[in-house]
């Protein structure tokens, strides 16, 4: 095992939120692919609220739209940081983070 500083992208928005009529993670993602990252991941939440203040949850019928949706994507700092600035376009109505993490690399070491 060795292990590497990498950066990580945190993505907050609502499963509704919209680019050219596709949902705008399914947008990030291609985007992510087509700029060779590592890789990127998405996770629907289950409730949250944002700036609106009113709660969004699957327990309730009539307030399940606009679930939390939260796209990952850990890659080396400056790809990240490009990468972020060349979907700024679609960041407007998301909440963006960014960490450093140590990126833990698992399996078969190459024999020096």
């Amino acid at each position: 095992m060795h292990s590497t500083t990498s950066l990580r992208l945190s993505i907050l928005l609502g499963q509704d939120d919209m680019w050219h009529h596709k949902p705008r993670y399914q947008e990030i993602v291609k985007r992510a692919r087509d700029s060779g990252l590592a890789g990127a991941s998405v996770w629907r939440g289950v409730e949250g609220y944002g700036a609106s203040s009113r709660i969004h949850t699957t327990r309730l019928l009539d307030l399940a739209e606009s679930l939390p949706v939260l796209v990952v994507i850990i890659d080396d700092e400056q790809r990240i940081r490009a990468f972020t600035s060349d979907i700024a376009e679609l960041l407007t109505e998301a909440t963006v983070t960014l960490d450093e993490v140590e990126h833990l690399h698992f399996g078969s070491e190459v024999a020096e």
